[in-house]
């Protein structure tokens, strides 16, 4: 980096996306992020299977991010998600256990997660899992194929009801 490309360039806000009526813009949601719960219906798959097929969803909305939708545990059938070791640490909802998500013969390594004690104001989340859309065959809400989110951390589901730019992205660490 040098001083003629200067560092404000990296931490300046992009410009949001004007959302159209029914739709969401990401930089309105908050931070620290919201808990939010939702009856859309959501449909996973992997290895040519349903995983998950549930409207008792869970939204987590936080700025400049996708949501990102948290499921009961219950609502995979037994042996689908396996546990496994590691943890990683959340600012807000506290510490993260990753799951391997087992279907159809495919196994995708750490493709789901839970907050089993999670931070004040994220208890909800405790009995719930969030999967990485781009790892599974697809995730639907309301019938509608969901893409995911950029970068290899984040786990946020993109529908037409949402605008960006999102973070995730080549030079959005700053966001």
């Amino acid at each position: 980096m040098t001083p003629a490309h200067g560092m404000s360039g990296f931490f300046r806000r992009p410009q949001p996306i004007k959302p159209n009526a029914g739709q969401e813009s990401v930089w309105d949601y908050p931070r620290p992020p919201r808990v939010e719960p939702g009856s859309e219906r959501v449909i996973v798959r992997l290895g040519g299977q349903v995983i998950a097929d549930t409207t008792d969803v869970l939204r987590v909305l936080e700025t400049s991010h996708p949501p990102v939708y948290y499921l009961p545990l219950d609502a995979f059938p037994a042996g689908v998600l396996v546990p496994v070791e590691g943890t990683t640490f959340c600012e807000f909802k506290g510490e993260a256990h990753y799951f391997d998500v087992v279907a159809g013969g495919l196994v995708v390594p750490r493709g789901g997660w839970t907050y089993p004690e999670p931070a004040r104001d994220f208890e909800m989340l405790s009995t719930r899992v969030a999967v990485y859309p781009g790892r599974m065959d697809s995730c639907e809400v309301n019938g509608e194929q969901v893409t995911f989110q950029d970068g290899d951390f984040y786990g946020g589901w993109i529908t037409t009801r949402i605008v960006g730019p999102f973070k995730g992205g080549p030079g959005t660490a700053g966001w």
